[in-house]
């Protein structure tokens, strides 16, 4: 027990030292895009502003959710704060993803009134760089993930290498650009901007509707994802037959980063032995073991399945009496039979006179 509060006290750390690392890069990457943006009027470098934006707007409220986050769990809320980072993740990618829609539609309306004109070779000088800084922070961070990784840290290390990648990729366009406007398909220049803006859009929009159905799975508390479903069950089956138990039922909910588990089992009829509170601490310590390389955050219920025939543990035998005792008893029993006997006899001779 001990053991295991050190170990969440260093996760904890290690969490909130990631989170400032990505929070100060953050803000240096976003006010250089805002500075661009502002002076090239670039479409694309407003697309990376705006997103950098949100997810910036978001960092700041979750470091303070958590510490929450590896609070126990109590009466008042069983499922600690693990519903609420669901909520904070489905807020933060439905808004992600209306700031998206939003900017599709003005990019189109831009392709439709003629373009945009750019300083292309600014931009992707700019855009490239910006995409090897993104490249340092992600080697950064992954270097602190190494040690402890939860899904906020999971999901920063996406949003850096997804950055690096975009960025890499707006770069390249508009180095494109630079060679397209010596050419006769020099007419094309101006759609490139608001082009690039509209396919990056597109293109991250399957991140936030694949969060937000997440999330909503785990505030309704569905269960997870099948191959995620058919691991824990696997386990659970496997560490539990070594027991001399048969799992007849195993019920996962998925709350935020957490998984609870619910084993219904039945001891096998054929072990003569009962079931210990060992053996079962045993089980349960084995199950945990083998979960954690793959599940940072899992808590397990071991249920004995009464309704499916778990045997019930046979009355065990009141220890033997002494013989002496025994003697006694018996001798007492014997004046009682002699008693009994004498009386029956008095009885019927009174009846004969």
């Amino acid at each position: 027990m001990i053991e295991e509060k050190i170990q969440q006290e260093g996760n904890l750390k290690l969490e909130k030292r990631i989170m400032n690392i990505s929070f100060a890069g953050s803000v240096l990457f976003l006010l250089a895009e805002i500075f661009f943006a502002i002076w090239t009027g670039s479409k694309a470098v407003l697309m990376d502003c705006v997103y950098d934006l949100a997810d910036l707007a978001m960092i700041g409220p979750f470091m303070l959710l958590v510490p929450l986050l590896y609070k126990k769990e109590t009466e008042k809320r069983p499922y600690g704060f693990s519903q609420v980072e669901s909520l904070f993740v489905l807020i933060k990618y439905t808004i992600l993803l209306a700031i998206d829609t939003v900017l599709v539609i003005n990019c189109i309306h831009t392709i439709i009134r003629g373009g945009n004109e750019v300083e292309a070779d600014v931009l992707a000088v700019f855009e490239l760089a910006v995409s090897a800084g993104c490249v340092v922070m992600w080697l950064v961070l992954r270097r602190f993930a190494k040690k402890y990784k939860s899904p906020s840290i999971k999901a920063e290390l996406f949003i850096w290498k997804l950055d690096a990648i975009c960025t890499l990729g707006v770069g390249a366009a508009f180095v494109i650009n630079l060679i397209l406007i010596r050419t006769p398909l020099a007419w094309i220049c101006p759609y490139i901007d608001p082009g690039i803006a509209v396919i990056l859009a597109v293109s991250l929009v399957g991140e936030p509707v694949e969060m937000i159905l997440e999330s909503l799975r785990s505030l309704v508390l569905f269960a997870p994802e099948k191959e995620a479903f058919d691991k824990i069950d696997k386990v659970c089956m496997d560490r539990m037959a070594a027991h001399n138990c048969e799992v007849t039922f195993t019920d996962v909910i998925k709350t935020g980063r957490k998984f609870w588990i619910q084993v219904f089992f039945m001891h096998n009829d054929e072990d003569k032995e009962a079931l210990s509170v060992g053996q079962l601490k045993n089980a349960r310590k084995e199950i945990m073991t083998e979960l954690a390389g793959e599940f940072e955050n899992v808590d397990i219920v071991l249920i004995p399945d009464l309704a499916d025939g778990f045997r019930e543990v046979e009355p065990v035998e009141p220890p033997a009496r002494r013989k002496d005792k025994i003697a006694y008893i018996e001798s007492q029993e014997q004046k009682k039979e002699i008693k009994k006997e004498a009386k029956a006899a008095k009885a019927g001779g009174k009846t004969d006179v």
